[in-house]
């Protein structure tokens, strides 16, 4: 099957320093062109204890990781309605749907993504704009490069992603390019009959389907 988007403009997030996952997307989607892409760091935050967050913790992380969909859906969709077809793939992680502990505030966070996914897809659907969520497990970036660097550059970086990846069901963490193959099908119109779903993209780490 062979996936085509020309003449299409891609808005993709996340795709500064560490943000391997966003460059493989729009990489991938350069490949079935020509179209027009402008990618935008989202910026990244941390969790901490639950005791340990205070108020401007929360708000901040709503910010970034709420609020800032919340905006550039707002901006979107109105041009997506008009011509008729529109494509919203909003990216969140497994405390999307399983959080475990100390994940807050980014766990709750990622869940109310979820629901705005839901939601947005039921209203904009008639539109002919379909808003799915990718639920993306452990993959090998920039950030688990740094953490290595920090806890463990006794040992090969391959050793250390060996070890994470011996507690997922598949064997192995993934790799961004995996992220993007996903990506890539439901932007395109292969995908025109898949609205308001959210998939897993994390070889069998989360709990729930």
């Amino acid at each position: 099957m062979e996936l085509r988007l020309d003449g299409r403009t891609a808005l993709i997030t996340g795709g500064s320093r560490g943000g391997e996952v966003a460059r493989a997307h729009a990489e991938a989607m350069a490949a079935c062109g020509p179209i027009d892409i402008l990618v935008n760091n989202s910026g990244t935050s941390n969790a901490k204890p639950f005791l340990d967050i205070d108020d401007d913790d929360w708000q901040d992380d709503l910010d970034l990781k709420l609020f800032s969909a919340v905006r550039l859906c707002r901006l979107c969709i109105p041009h997506m309605r008009d011509q008729r077809w529109g494509r919203i793939i909003n990216s969140l992680n497994v405390g999307a749907k399983a959080a475990s502990a100390q994940t807050c505030p980014t766990s709750a966070s990622r869940a109310a993504g979820l629901a705005m996914t839901k939601a947005l897809a039921s209203e904009f659907a008639p539109d002919g704009v379909l808003v799915n969520a990718l639920i993306t497990g452990l993959l090998v970036t920039h950030q688990w490069q740094t953490r290595w660097e920090r806890e463990a550059h006794d040992t090969a970086f391959e050793e250390f992603t060996a070890a994470i990846g011996n507690r997922i069901p598949v064997g192995r963490m993934g790799d961004a390019q995996e992220f993007a193959n996903l990506a890539l099908f439901l932007a395109s119109d292969a995908a025109s009959y898949v609205t308001g779903t959210a998939i897993n993209i994390d070889g069998g780490l989360t709990p729930v389907v």
